[in-house]
């Protein structure tokens, strides 16, 4: 049985890990049922924090890479995601924040919801071709897909003009 066309797609797909225990070949299992980044690789590296745990992934579009950092030593903890805001009435411009609060307990989790986030930042730009800072809209993508069993999902549909299977033209880094 040949493989599917995600699968394919993830083949070409440059994976490198640093993280323990997180070898290239797990990582690329981890990540299988999501959409691929064509045209960029994803690295996996330890996150040396100082008193908590926290986020930090990055999407370096110069280097055509996606990078996400795990924290280590790695224990579960809880971490408040924003997921859309809205104006205050008045003349000066503040925002009321909504937030879930998310408790990530494994490693897998942790790579999953922020390869998700920094994708969505992929696809604004070299998909869609607009700005790619809009947080709270990757932090929605990122919360809906992360822990889901994406199987059956057709990715041409849930995110219009990408096609994971076409080498595509990307923009220019600077």
């Amino acid at each position: 049985m040949p493989p599917s066309p995600l699968r394919r797609a993830w083949s070409v797909v440059p994976l490198r890990s640093r993280v323990t225990g997180v070898d290239a070949d797990t990582l690329r299992r981890w990540l299988a049922d999501l959409p691929p980044p064509v045209g960029y690789g994803v690295r996996a590296r330890p996150l040396r924090y100082r008193q908590a745990p926290h986020l930090a992934a990055f999407c370096w579009y110069e280097d055509r890479l996606i990078e996400l950092q795990v924290p280590e030593p790695f224990r579960p903890w809880d971490e408040k995601v924003y997921v859309r805001a809205r104006r205050k009435p008045g003349k000066r411009i503040a925002f009321q924040w909504f937030s879930r609060t998310i408790r990530f307990r494994t490693r897998r989790e942790v790579l999953r919801f922020l390869y998700c986030h920094e994708f969505y930042h992929w696809y604004l730009r070299e998909v869609r071709g607009r700005k790619a800072a809009a947080e709270t809209a990757c932090d929605r993508f990122a919360l809906a897909y992360f822990r889901a069993r994406n199987r059956g999902v057709d990715w041409a549909i849930a995110l219009p003009g990408y096609a994971p299977t076409s080498r595509r033209r990307l923009k220019p880094a600077a």
